[in-house]
């Protein structure tokens, strides 16, 4: 009776070793439904991977047609900008020949201040005087001829523009004092002027030349907060990255 036994627990221990064959990682082995659920996860996991993909590519065109649509406004602007100078340059060659036949011989010889012999009167003294810069490139002559324009018209609707040319002039040559001066004028006379955010960030670069870079931070922060999403956002925005570079 014992071998019996003996034989039978030998057969069995036997059929259980046959029975149980190693583990294997590939998807072949295993039962059906093992298989079966790791062709799901397999599956799974490529869509999943093309999702996020797709996800990606979605985001990168919307990134290129935001930069086109911010290219197409900005060419846009500088046609219209052309197209003003454009004007601005007909309108005083009209005044400039209207002109000509009151203008005196002392006057033509008088190079110091060319706007004030003139008679130009309000808009065409600022043309003029703009047409120096644009036109004629004589900036030193540029310089009085804004400073009598705003000393005869400081109420203009030109006096802002005229300020900033003339703080721009100045900051050119060096002369940030006087520079500092005609930005000031517009960020504190001219709160509606399209220049008044240039002008911040004009006076935040004479800052940083002043070693005031703490003064330069505010002034840059003051655009950022007042004119988002502008050109003088974006330049004071540089400014910043370089000052805390």
């Amino acid at each position: 009776m014992k071998y019996a036994v003996l034989v039978a627990a030998m057969f069995l221990g036997a059929g259980s070793a046959v029975a149980a064959p190693a583990p294997v990682e590939d998807i072949a082995g295993g039962s059906s439904d093992d298989r079966i659920a790791r062709l799901e996860r397999i599956i799974k996991a490529k869509q999943q991977g093309e999702f996020d993909m797709q996800r990606r590519l979605d985001a990168l065109q919307k990134e290129v047609l935001d930069l086109r649509g911010i290219t197409e406004q900005q060419n846009y602007q500088m046609e219209q900008m052309l197209q003003r100078q454009r004007q601005l340059y007909e309108d005083i060659a009209n005044l400039s020949s209207k002109a000509e036949p009151v203008i005196s011989s002392s006057a033509e010889n008088d190079t110091a201040n060319p706007i004030t012999t003139s008679s130009l009167g309000e808009t065409g003294s600022y043309e003029a005087a703009v047409n120096l810069v644009l036109k004629d490139r004589k900036y030193d002559e540029a310089i009085p001829a804004f400073q009598s324009f705003i000393k005869q018209y400081p109420q203009s609707t030109y006096a802002a523009n005229a300020n900033y040319w003339l703080g721009q002039l100045l900051y050119n040559k060096g002369e940030h004092a006087e520079a500092k001066a005609a930005f000031s004028t517009v960020v504190s006379q001219f709160a509606d002027s399209n220049k008044r955010g240039d002008s911040l960030v004009k006076l935040g670069m004479i800052a940083e030349k002043d070693n005031d870079p703490v003064g330069a931070k505010a002034l840059y922060n003051k655009v950022l907060k007042e004119y988002p999403n502008s050109a003088s956002a974006r330049l004071a925005q540089q400014q910043l990255a370089a000052l805390n570079g």
